[in-house]
């Protein structure tokens, strides 16, 4: 990373807020919006839609051939975002791959708190499946509380007795809401987003008095045996970094195909950076690639497509 892209990526980083004094839901989501949103690139055509019965946003890029498609769950602590915000990032991973994607605009607590997140990432999985969507041709993706609920898709996809999909993508995932992970605490000076008390309130909202070990709030405690091929990026300069190498110790030990991605001194989900930050544009590209490679091969090898029983 040059002096320069530093420069550039901590003036972005600095505009999320910090703070005793926390301001509403609203507040929270339009300031979000308003630091975070980057539009659809270039040669990315972008639809209002509905699945699962959740408004959603289609995003088409002009390389797209095939019948590949890409789900993708946004970040936010479940609290806030929306597919505006991520068009930017859904939209350059969606355009690296060649493939069409769909983001679901699923319900943000506390309005509608654990697990509604969950039941429209499976009603958006499911209806892409009963209208024709081969799942040798789906591939999901998601980022921070997107990453954990991507994952928490396909376990509650398994427990319905649905096909896995050819791969699943992670950025900085969200997967652990009892907070036990060592990072939250050793990662808090370096991490220049996010303190303890910012996840904790997150949580908080989310799942309140609820059991925050709930393998669909928190998949580092779930089995993961029969989940599809999965690829995790995490920066090292973040608090979650251990909620990502926990996961990929759970899925390793539990069968997964997975490959675990570490970023030096990088920040939580440092890909919103591509076109300002290399390691963001590199990592993006990975992305794509490992997503392609898996749609390419699903047809010839389809075991872990299997639902666990």
């Amino acid at each position: 990373m040059s002096r320069q892209q530093r420069h550039a990526l901590d003036t972005a980083l600095r505009s999320a807020p910090r703070g005793e004094t926390r301001p509403t839901p609203d507040e929270q989501r339009a300031g979000f919006a308003a630091a975070l949103t980057r539009p659809a690139p270039q040669g990315v055509t972008t639809r209002g839609t509905v699945l699962g019965g959740r408004p959603a946003l289609d995003l088409e890029p002009a390389e797209a051939s095939g019948p590949g498609r890409l789900l993708f769950l946004h970040g936010g602590g479940y609290l806030v975002g929306s597919p505006d915000t991520h068009a930017g990032l859904v939209g350059e991973l969606a355009r690296r791959a060649g493939l069409r994607a769909t983001s679901v605009d699923y319900r943000l607590a506390p309005e509608h708190p654990f697990p509604a997140a969950v039941d429209d990432g499976l009603a958006a999985y499911r209806e892409l499946l009963a209208t024709g969507t081969d799942p040798r041709d789906l591939v999901i993706a998601g980022d921070s509380a997107g990453g954990g609920l991507s994952i928490a898709t396909l376990l509650a996809a398994r427990e319905a007795g649905l096909p896995q999909p050819a791969a699943v993508v992670v950025f900085s995932p969200w997967a652990d809401l009892t907070l036990a992970g060592a990072s939250i605490r050793s990662k808090e000076d370096a991490d220049p987003i996010f303190t303890e008390a910012d996840i904790r309130a997150y949580a908080d909202l989310y799942v309140g008095s609820g059991d925050r070990a709930h393998p669909l709030a928190s998949p580092v405690f779930a089995d993961l045996t029969g989940l599809p091929p999965l690829l995790i990026q995490v920066g090292a300069n973040e608090v979650l970094l251990d909620d990502a190498v926990r996961l990929a110790a759970r899925a390793g030990a539990d069968d997964v195909e997975v490959t675990l991605e570490i970023g030096p001194g990088l920040p939580h989900v440092y890909q919103h950076h591509y076109g300002r930050l290399d390691e963001a544009d590199a990592a993006l590209d990975r992305a794509a690639r490992f997503l392609t490679t898996h749609l390419n091969t699903a047809h010839h090898n389809t075991d872990h497509l299997e639902p666990a029983h």
